[in-house]
């Protein structure tokens, strides 16, 4: 469709096409409920007998017939000249959690549908049999340590996680950590990842690698004064600087893999990552896919056509990088596992980010180019704050090839994530149920909204996360539609309730305690977002009868002794507040305890150094603190009481 004048055509095509589909290719079964299937087909084929099949996940089969006149009529219609009827077919009840697959042969055509049979509701606390839990949030590239390069590495992650356990904390949250651009082309963005199914090798701990003992030439690099100068360099660098950072530890990391591969490590681990490798099927085609974009030195979309349908071959890419991909995500796996373990000892584990999309020119939509829509970008229809729009320049997933394909790449994402993570938070959760879309070539202001099957991505959160025991928490800042929200609560995932969205924004005829609304029992609390200031700018740039209104309801209740509170007075009992409410989740930014007024990410703003500001102080700084931990002290034992007001 090019015109407006197409949409008639268009909406008719559309309509020939559903009655056309037999069958949906996928239906949602909850709790084991009974589960029916609307069958559509011409008039005169809508009787007779049909064989069913329903294969379960486990290999087992069931067969039966049945007698397409017996079933139910649903509804009729004529559709461009031909008449259709629906009937209805009721599957099996009692199905168990799982993804089968439901075939339909008829005499002239056959049909096959995913039945995910899943839970109504995704893991949850209370499922879980916990209380009340807090947790710390730092970007791991803000996270700088006396062993890190300038920016945190997963063991600087794995240390945080025992500090904040050893205080009482039962989690540990970071922005994602996915595979990123940082060379040609550069874009260190976490929320725009090459993939969502492989981690930032950018965060390894190279002098962790177990095969730095057995490759002198490694340890040669390593010990020379020029590249320890370098070292010294990015650790004292004010920002972090992913490409010349990376490219330190890429000329370590290669002679690794050399020495790796050439016989130089252990026949044991040479088996772990042939073992590994065989549990992840595309860890090779994405390691040949990044060894083919550094030869190319451009962005797959001008690769030549072979390339660019899919098809590599030996000549396409340097042998050597592409054992070194494989080689760094394999290290990325080892060492990231290692921190999520330590996360699980004494509390829910990591809290990780599943952001909206991936980059345009990644391997997912070079891989998986059919679930993808390229003539189109996700983004936000205009607001207050961005009276043109946005657009991300991610490209949308489709409605209707994701579930011609049973979900298989959304399925691969989210099992990534949740192999490693206690919780894990879906970036604008509102993409479950609608998508802002942004046509090619268009302003953003002029996008629209297309819908997507919540019920199914539900089903599979549901499923997935129980069987891995992760909690869910959705992103659901800004204007959602209520129904998002009530969909929200009838599957068990967490909100989130973020103090400074709270606040009453007409307090005219308001009475003065209603000027922060109740905390709910199923959110998680924070008192911002890596897209906010700081708790201490927020409080700062707050006009004083704000301040005074929100300082006078803590008085009131019990979290501050004087009206007119300082900063660091005013974040303790906001936090105490929030530690003292229903909310079953607390996440504090560390940053806040030393009072940071400078933002993590600035939307929008070109010339802010987003996703690259160091945390000011250093884990060893902040963690000997005595206000810092006594802080969270006072938060654990708060999280710990019977009850709360909020």
């Amino acid at each position: 469709m090019e015109r407006m004048a197409d949409v008639p055509q268009a909406l008719r095509e559309r309509r020939e096409e559903q009655w056309r589909r037999c069958c949906e290719p996928v239906v949602v079964a909850w709790d084991g409920e009974p589960v029916s299937l609307e069958l559509r087909l011409p008039a005169g084929r809508a009787v007779g007998p049909a064989d069913c099949c329903l294969k379960f996940e486990d290999g087992e089969e069931r067969r039966w017939s049945c007698d397409l006149a017996s079933l139910p009529v649903l509804r009729a219609a004529a559709v461009e000249g031909r008449r259709w009827v629906a009937r209805l077919l009721s599957l099996p009840p009692g199905l168990p959690w799982g993804y089968h697959r439901f075939a339909l042969e008829l005499p002239a055509c056959s049909c096959e549908t995913l039945v995910i049979s899943a839970p109504r509701q995704v893991y949850t606390l209370l499922s879980a049999g916990a209380g009340r839990i807090w947790g710390a949030f730092l970007p791991l590239y803000a996270l700088t340590s006396e062993r890190s390069w300038g920016a945190g590495n997963f063991t600087d992650l794995e240390n945080l996680c025992r500090w904040v356990q050893a205080l009482g904390g039962g989690m540990v949250g970071t922005l994602p950590l996915l595979a990123a651009f940082l060379d040609e082309p550069f874009d260190p963005s976490p929320y725009a990842p090459v993939s969502r199914l492989f981690w930032n090798e950018f965060y390894l701990d190279v002098a962790r690698v177990p095969e730095l003992e057995g490759s002198w030439e490694a340890r040669k690099v390593l010990g020379s004064p020029e590249f320890q100068r370098e070292i010294r360099e990015l650790r004292d660098a004010p920002l972090v600087d992913y490409r010349r950072g990376m490219a330190a530890r890429r000329r370590v990391l290669e002679h690794l893999a050399r020495s790796f591969f050439s016989g130089g490590s252990a026949g044991r681990r040479r088996a772990e990552l042939r073992r590994w490798a065989a549990e992840h099927p595309h860890a090779e085609d994405y390691a040949r896919f990044r060894a083919a974009g550094e030869q190319q030195r451009t962005c797959w979309q001008d690769w030549p056509e072979r390339m660019r349908e899919g098809g590599l071959r030996e000549g396409d890419y340097d042998p050597d990088a592409a054992r070194y991909h494989l080689y760094v995500q394999w290290l990325a796996h080892e060492q990231f596992q290692a921190a999520a373990e330590q996360a699980r000892r004494r509390g829910a584990g990591l809290y990780l980010d599943f952001p909206v999309g991936v980059h345009r020119a990644g391997y997912d939509v070079w891989r998986e180019r059919a679930a993808f829509v390229l003539e189109a970008s996700i983004g936000a229809p205009p607001d207050p704050f961005f009276a043109g729009g946005q657009d991300w320049g991610l490209p949308p997933l489709h409605p209707e090839r994701i579930r011609e394909q049973g979900y298989r790449y959304f399925i691969a994402s989210l099992r990534h994530h949740l192999r490693y993570a206690g919780a894990l938070r879906l970036d604008h959760i509102m993409g479950l149920h609608r998508l802002f879309w942004v046509p090619g070539g268009l302003p953003a202001r002029e996008g629209v909204y297309v819908r997507y099957r919540a019920g199914e991505f539900y089903a599979i959160l549901a499923l997935e996360s129980r069987r891995q025991k992760a909690l869910i928490v959705g992103e659901d800042l800004g204007t959602v539609p209520c129904q998002v929200r009530a969909a929200m609560a009838r599957h068990g995932v967490y909100r989130m309730y973020v103090l400074p969205f709270e606040l009453a924004r007409s307090p005219a005829g308001e009475a003065p305690g209603e000027i922060l609304r109740p905390v709910p029992a199923d959110a998680l609390a924070c008192l911002n977002t890596h897209d906010m200031p700081p708790f201490a700018a927020f409080w700062q740039e707050r006009k004083e009868g704000e301040r005074l209104a929100l300082s006078a309801f803590l008085q009131r209740a019990g979290r501050l002794e004087a009206p007119r509170a300082g900063t660091g007075a005013a974040l303790k009992a906001c936090l105490a507040h929030l530690a003292a409410s229903r909310a079953p989740i607390l996440l504090v930014n560390l940053e806040d305890l030393w009072l940071e007024t400078a933002p993590q990410n600035v939307p929008g703003a070109g010339d802010y150094p987003s996703w690259r500001r160091k945390a000011r102080l250093s884990f060893e700084k902040f963690a000997r603190l005595p206000g810092v931990a006594e802080l969270l002290g006072e938060i654990s034992a708060l999280r710990a009481g019977r009850s709360g007001r909020g």
